[in-house]
């Protein structure tokens, strides 16, 4: 794997571009997914309290021989948790089970607007990082108001918000409040669990290029400035989509993906009415 690039976030930490997501994998099924994913050259691994793998994780990293200082590791906080001083508890429960000191990202995965507790989690959020227990602190899954409130109520700016994000659906007028804010955008869901891989688009782009349609759309959100977790548990597609730094799409190539953006192109919840 050529060594992959890294993009700076709005509190001076950085951020491997392309990371493994784990998502539905079990805890063993996690571990040895990660460590075949650092053996690779990944150097970011994503889970989330709600996944039900941190532990998984953790012996992944742990086994792996590397310093615990080379790998980024984000986990999320997750709904039933939020509130000031429980975000705090699920934080080092969190911390717990993934077998470290620290997290170098946090994220609240989703803001419930609805319930109302996402602006104290994110005071909480903030704690833990004055604290040493978290690097840098972020959200997922946020829309420009809720984005608004934190902001306005702490003035402390998210360093990116992960979201769904793929060919079918391209969030444009978030992203373009992630940059007037200087916040990144990571795409969960990067290859559209899937589905965008069969597009007609892709598959062209795929054959100019010699490439599979799961590397085209990676290459695709790199050239974005996108972070991409693409999630497998797969050996072989761990690795492949790790094979992404040698190309470049061209601009028509890129303009032909984004054509295929579509307003009805939603695959998960919408972060306004979710209820979990």
């Amino acid at each position: 794997m050529t060594e992959q690039p890294v993009l700076q976030m709005n509190d001076g930490h950085r951020i491997p571009q392309l990371g493994l997501g784990v998502w539905q994998a079990t805890d063993d099924q996690a571990e040895a997914a990660v460590a075949e994913a650092l053996a690779a050259g990944y150097r970011h691994v994503d889970t989330a309290t709600i996944y039900g793998n941190e532990t998984g994780v953790g012996r992944g990293i742990a086994g792996s021989g590397l310093p615990r200082d080379a790998v980024f590791l984000t986990t999320k906080l997750w709904n039933a948790d939020q509130g000031f001083d429980s975000a705090l508890r699920a934080c080092e429960a969190s911390l717990k089970r993934l077998g470290t000191d620290y997290v170098d990202l946090y994220l609240i995965h989703w803001p419930m607007p609805r319930k109302g507790t996402f602006p104290d989690s994110w005071k909480a959020l903030i704690r833990l990082r004055e604290d040493g227990l978290v690097r840098s602190v972020g959200v997922s899954n946020f829309t420009p108001e809720t984005l608004d409130r934190i902001v306005t109520d702490t003035g402390v700016t998210p360093v990116l918000n992960q979201v769904e994000l793929h060919p079918a659906f391209q969030q444009r007028p978030l992203k373009a409040v992630h940059s007037r804010r200087d916040i990144l955008t990571e795409a969960w869901s990067p290859l559209g669990q899937g589905k965008a891989l069969a597009t007609g688009a892709i598959a062209a782009i795929a054959a100019e290029t010699g490439r599979t349609p799961a590397q085209v759309i990676i290459r695709w959100h790199l050239q974005q400035g996108h972070v991409a977790i693409p999630k497998s548990v797969t050996p072989a597609r761990i690795r492949e989509n790790a094979q992404v730094f040698d190309f470049d799409l061209t601009p028509a190539q890129m303009a032909a993906i984004e054509a295929l953006d579509d307003p009805a192109g939603r695959i998960g919840p919408d972060p306004d009415g979710a209820s979990f």
